[in-house]
């Protein structure tokens, strides 16, 4: 299920990013978000949201994949024929056609998808326990020391990075903005953020976006923080599912000169 997505912002940009879900995990991540039960799906309600990332994506001038399409196409295909009134006419064939849920198969392909991903990941885990990863026994009175906060998701970051773009929609709404056309590249905002952690090592993830007033520059520092914790140089954290996100300098962060000049982004 490995591939790798670009993220390519005015053609200025481009990004490679190790890509790990698809449109099965997005349907699952908003069931999981929303509390929707699995074997009563709201299509409607779905499909809404499914194209509401799907348009952060292409605001990201992400490269969708060929199977997020189809997964709307299947979506919208759904949502018609659940609107479709039943013909009385109909022979009782028919009729017994029409009696079928029209959302049984995707149900069917999320069940049987998130069965192996939750196989994968228990999978994944099990070598950390005892054979890559040994731990010295507490001494008596000693405090063990705090598990590791996970990392967010791709479609979390998402959720994070809507409400930047929804915050941005409202103070464009509310007044008017004398905007500065200087235009800030991926490099310079990586060393601006950089500084900002060997000062504070850990910002909330809205933080970074607070003075932010065109897309350009939220796209700008979001493909920042995803170059910046594809180089180790930070790690993004999240302490549950809709916990607020983090962004943490990594051990190597004193390095940051050296290990971008031996990776430079490419900027046009």
């Amino acid at each position: 299920m490995d591939r790798q997505q670009t993220l390519n912002i005015d053609n200025r940009y481009r990004v490679q990013l190790d890509v790990f879900e698809g449109p099965l995990d997005l349907l699952l991540h908003l069931i999981g978000k929303h509390e929707i039960d699995i074997f009563d799906i709201p299509i409607a309600f779905v499909t809404q949201k499914y194209i509401e990332y799907l348009d952060v994506m292409q605001q990201l001038n992400l490269d969708l994949a060929s199977e997020y399409l189809e997964m709307a196409a299947q979506l919208a295909l759904i949502k018609s024929r659940m609107m479709l009134p039943k013909d009385a006419s109909q022979s009782d064939d028919d009729a017994l056609d029409d009696d079928v849920d029209p959302r049984e198969e995707l149900v069917r392909q999320l069940l049987e998808y998130q069965k192996y991903r939750t196989a994968a990941e228990s999978l994944s885990e099990r070598p950390q326990a005892g054979r890559d990863v040994f731990y010295r026994p507490p001494d008596p009175g000693e405090v063990a020391p705090e598990r590791p906060l996970d990392p967010p998701g791709l479609f979390a970051l998402m959720d994070a990075l809507r409400q930047v773009f929804e915050r941005l929609e409202l103070d464009e709404n509310a007044s008017e903005r004398e905007i500065s056309i200087t235009r800030i590249s991926v490099t310079a905002r990586i060393h601006q953020i950089l500084d900002h952690l060997r000062v504070v090592k850990h910002v909330p993830f809205m933080e970074l976006f607070v003075d932010h007033v065109r897309r350009t520059d939220i796209v700008t520092t979001f493909l920042a923080i995803l170059e910046m914790t594809r180089l180790g140089l930070t790690r993004i954290h999240q302490a549950a599912p809709g916990a607020e996100i983090h962004i943490t300098a990594a051990a190597d962060i004193d390095d940051a000169d050296r290990v971008l000049s031996e990776n430079p982004v490419e900027e046009a």
